[in-house]
This record gives structure tokens, C-alpha cells and sequence, in this order.
């Protein structure tokens, strides 16, 4: 299948496209400038991958959770290209994504991705291979002061990875959870792939009218100083 994934909930924004019999991926160095960036970047890497837009077979997106403003952004390219292309969207969740990733890097009982929220805090879900089937089940999720972490982990008895692109957003402020930290290094926007093909397979995509990102939190907007 030919399909475009967009990635830039938090941190990085990467573009990745399959044509078909290879993955080509582009990253946007600078990722406050996503919303000028992501365009030209998936021009770039569709057209270092060969494929047009009308060639298309799906268009999958990093639904969140994540920053308010780049999970918007996302969304609306996401959209707006899989509109011109007449093909389905495919939202793919960032927590899952992430914990699919480091699956292979970790023999912990329980894969736990980590996304900065607002400054101190985290979104955060824990997934286990139920059963040895290595097929991940989500056992819990939330947000927290990234202070509580611990003290939400401690029903998994210590046998957790915990996953994020920046584990010094998770070490500083909770510095007994180091041992447990793990680099997200593999994930990307070619993680997307793989789940948005399996997700086509189970049926009819998600509708472009119905989608949207996986906010979990209420934005609040910076009140100007008197």
C-alpha cells in the first residue's frame, strides 16, 4: 500500500511515506516552525518516494495525545490531503505508537509511553503483551504531575520501561524513575505505518467529518500580564 503518515504531536515533526516496497522519511529540524515546515516537508518526501498524491491509498496521522497547537496542525494537513487525494484518514494513537516502538527494545513486563503535557506534567498509558501474544493491551492512562508518575506505576511492581523522545523531561523531576527510561529513538512517523495498514484491514476509516485529535486535556490560553 502507498501511504502518507504525519507525526508531530510533540518534539519532532516527520513525515513518512511507503510507496509501495519502501519507507522514505523526512524530519523538520526545527519543530516550532511545524505549521510552515509540514507541507514542504511531505512534498519533499513524496516526491523522494515517487508518489503522487492522487496514488495514495490512505493518509495516516499521529492523533495525539500531545501539544494542542501541533496536533491541530497535523490533523489539518492530514485532512486536507486526504481530501484532495479522495482517500481514507487513518488517526493512529501517539501512546500506542510509541509503545509498539520500544517493544523490541525492552524485555519489561509493561511498556509505559510518556508525552509532555503542560510544563510539569505528562500524559502517560501503560500497555502490556497480554499473554505472551506480544499483541500490546492498554492497562491504564492518564495525565499527571510528572512528580506522581511513580507513585501511578507502583501496581506494576517495578517491571515497567518507560518510553519518551526526551527522558530528562521524565529523570529531572522524578529521578527514581531513571533505571526505568528508555529513549524512544525508533519512534517515528514510519511507526504509523504498519498500524494504519492494520487498522484498513479491520474496515472502513474513520470518516474526515469525525475526525479529530486525542486532545485529553482542555485548552487553556497564556493570560496576558496586567
Amino acid at each position: 500500500m502507498k501511504i502518507l503518515a504525519i507525526e508531530c504531536t510533540h518534539q519532532v515533526a516527520c513525515v513518512a511515506v511507503n510507496n509501495g516496497s519502501s519507507v522514505f522519511e523526512g524530519v523538520n529540524g526545527d519543530w516550532q516552525k511545524t505549521a510552515e515546515a509540514i507541507v514542504p516537508l511531505v512534498m519533499r518526501v513524496m516526491a523522494d518516494a515517487g508518489v503522487a498524491p492522487a496514488e495514495l491509498d490512505a493518509v495516516a496521522v499521529s492523533a495525539g495525545p500531545g501539544s494542542f497547537t501541533a496536533l491541530r496542525i497535523g490533523m489539518s494537513v492530514a485532512k486536507g490531503i486526504a481530501y484532495g487525494a479522495g482517500c481514507p484518514l487513518v488517526p493512529v494513537s501517539t501512546l500506542f505508537s510509541m509503545a509498539v516502538s520500544a517493544s523490541g527494545q525492552t524485555e519489561a513486563r509493561y511498556i509505559v509511553p510518556v508525552i509532555p503535557s503542560r510544563p510539569g506534567e505528562c500524559f502517560y498509558a501503560v500497555y502490556w503483551p497480554a499473554s505472551g501474544s506480544g499483541i500490546l493491551t492498554e492497562l491504564d492512562n492518564g495525565r499527571c504531575m510528572v512528580t506522581e508518575l511513580a507513585s501511578k506505576l507502583v501496581p506494576f511492581d517495578g517491571e515497567i520501561a518507560i518510553t519518551a523522545r526526551d527522558v530528562s523531561g521524565v529523570v529531572s523531576p522524578a529521578p527514581e524513575l531513571s533505571a526505568f527510561c528508555i529513549e524512544a529513538t525508533l519512534f517515528s512517523a514510519a511507526s504509523l505505518l504498519p498500524m494504519a495498514e492494520a487498522e484498513l484491514a479491520k474496515g472502513p476509516a474513520v470518516g474526515l467529518r469525525d475526525a479529530s485529535p486525542d486532545y485529553r486535556q482542555i485548552f487553556v490560553p497564556l493570560q496576558k500580564k496586567q
